[in-house]
């Protein structure tokens, strides 16, 4: 089993990146296999809602990094952690753009694979910040993986995260519950719920 956790800060090395770790390790004793990818401090190309995703089941833009998640999660994954520092009360701007894109373009290899966020702040936005990475997974029949507490880390400084001991105690039971709802959904095995056909109301006439 392998899991996908994105680390929706700049900082490849930061407080979300600790946090991260700490789901990762967790999820590799539990013997679940993990791959981390930084988002950078490139620019990340938005969607566009051209629609191209739909007919050619990806992204008509061809960045490396949604190259790279792609490619990872299109050779198989089991789960999906996604991180990021709370900026203004909400998500890094730049994870929203990727995420936007990997859903759109991508949401039938992920549908049914258990999902978490992770919100790492200074002081407040943390909750704002969880609630809003949670909608990807609950629009995308993604089960949310739950924790001791909501999955939020504390620090400001460099590796300050680490001190949070509730924190990071958290981060460690997600990785636990996250490795232990994988096993026993086994959906790649055990297939999952038939869907209904789509229905789109718009109250436009």
């Amino acid at each position: 089993m392998k899991v996908l956790l994105i680390n929706g800060s700049p900082r490849k090395d930061g407080n979300t990146s600790l946090a991260l770790n700490e789901v990762a390790k967790t999820l590799n004793e539990e013997g679940v296999e993990t791959v981390i990818v930084n988002i950078g401090k490139k620019a990340v190309q938005g969607c566009i809602a051209c629609g191209m995703c739909g007919r050619e089941g990806r992204c008509t833009f061809r960045d490396d990094l949604y190259n790279q998640v792609c490619t990872i999660i299109k050779d198989g994954i089991d789960g999906l952690v996604v991180g990021s520092p709370v900026y203004y009360g909400g998500p890094n701007g730049s994870v929203c753009a990727l995420m936007d894109r990997i859903c759109y373009s991508l949401n039938g290899y992920l549908k049914f694979k258990p999902a978490a966020s992770v919100a790492v702040c200074r002081r407040g936005g943390a909750s704002a910040t969880f609630d809003r990475l949670n909608k990807y997974f609950t629009i995308l029949n993604m089960p949310v993986v739950s924790s001791q507490y909501w999955n939020m880390v504390y620090g400001q400084t460099p590796g300050q995260v680490a001190l949070d001991e509730e924190g990071m105690q958290t981060m460690r039971t997600l990785g636990r519950n996250m490795a232990w709802m994988m096993k026993k959904l086994n959906v790649a095995e055990d297939g999952h719920p038939e869907l209904e056909q789509p229905v789109w109301t718009n109250f436009i006439r």
